[in-house]
């Protein structure tokens, strides 16, 4: 089995200028040319889903399109404009970082796609470039929900032809990581490798973290509880969709990972709870979730759901990484009534859908143990 190895997540980039050690590491996070001369790695496409004239209902997918990046949002503005009232796209987070990008962004999606529904993520929420215009992050989120709605972009659940669509608010917490932690190499800490902690503002009572934010953010969807007992009453298919992760499986193992903390910053356990709540204990052929914020493509089923994340990410990662997003992005989940095939090639997914899961064994992988051996 051929492998992908693993970049830092989008929450984390070390601070430079602290010291060669976190400017090196800085480095190596995202440097897949190192991987790819040190590792036995094949670069493949993953295969496009186009969009075509079809008949019917077409639901498309992606996250982390990140416009602040000149590359990506140029790929935005080069989407084809709308071509039939039935299509879907859900943007499972980390749009931009500014206000203006964020809104710019959303109208040109809308302008293509007759239904957008969004999600904020944690870059959406950080105010290191706006700190003059919100008292916090959480203001912040209510201005841009308020541009949503002005736009007629979606953030509540809704029913577009017999098909369910739930958006889930979420935030990660700490204590969602539960596997054992990789020791004896030296790991920066948190505060210092997530930079959330510094660009992102909170009030009294939320700290990053701790179970505060996750809890907030998972309280904003009991407002549509009463709408969900609908559609769960009245929809056999149903596709919700998060910005952070709702199980530790669809992360690599820390041995895997040049950071190994980052499972502590990217999941939480409320999330997979109100995502069981909506497609059951069992799941269903009917049940499906994206997610976003770790910028790995990923098509797994677990537990009877189906898990997808289907990342633009940083134009470096789609040039150095060994898949990018320009020329099979927005993935299409859903067409003609059925959900289409898996993403091909996923490489972690791939990779466990072959291999069990072995999160007690913390001797590094070779290429991890390669750079911190160099360090």
């Amino acid at each position: 089995m051929v492998l992908c190895l693993i970049t830092i997540s989008s929450a984390f980039y070390l601070q430079p200028g602290r010291s060669r050690y976190l400017r090196k590491c800085m480095r190596i996070q995202n440097c897949g040319r190192y991987l790819m001369k040190h590792a036995d790695i094949t670069r493949h496409k993953i295969i496009p889903s186009a969009r075509v004239d079809t008949v019917g209902l077409e639901v498309f997918v992606v996250s982390d399109l990140h416009t602040e990046y000149a590359e990506n949002m140029s790929w935005v503005k080069g989407l084809p404009k709308k071509r039939k009232k039935k299509e879907v796209l859900l943007v499972a987070g980390d749009v931009a970082e500014t206000y203006e990008n964020f809104v710019l962004t959303m109208s040109l999606l809308k302008a293509s796609f007759e239904h957008v529904f969004f999600v904020p993520g944690n870059h959406d929420l950080w105010l290191r470039r706006e700190k003059e215009k919100y008292i916090d992050s959480l203001q912040k989120l209510d201005i841009m929900l308020d541009a949503c709605q002005s736009l007629g972009v979606k953030t509540n659940p809704s029913v577009i032809d017999d098909l369910a669509i739930i958006p889930l608010f979420s935030w990660y917490h700490e204590s969602f990581d539960r596997e054992k932690d990789i020791t004896g190499i030296r790991i920066p800490s948190l505060e210092l490798a997530c930079k959330d902690f510094r660009a992102c503002k909170w009030p009294d009572g939320l700290i990053n973290g701790d179970n505060s934010l996750a809890t907030h953010f998972d309280a904003m969807n009991d407002k549509y509880q009463d709408t969900v007992q609908e559609m769960l009453a009245s929809c056999k298919q149903i596709i919700s969709f998060s910005h952070f992760i709702p199980r530790l499986e669809l992360c690599p193992e820390k041995r895997m990972l040049f950071y190994p903390n980052l499972p502590k910053v990217i999941g939480s356990d409320f999330l997979e709870a109100h995502i069981r709540y909506i497609h059951g204990a069992r799941g269903s052929t009917n049940a499906c979730h994206i997610f976003g914020h770790t910028h790995f493509c990923w098509d797994a089923r677990l537990d009877g759901i189906r898990y997808v994340q289907a990342p633009l990410a940083y134009p470096r990662e789609r040039k150095r990484r060994m898949n990018g997003g320009e020329d099979w992005l927005p993935f299409c989940i859903y067409s003609k009534g059925e959900f289409t095939e898996n993403m091909s090639p996923c490489y972690w997914s791939d990779y466990y859908a072959s291999n069990p899961r072995t999160p007690d064994v913390t001797e590094l992988a070779p290429w991890v143990a390669r750079f911190y051996g160099k360090l």
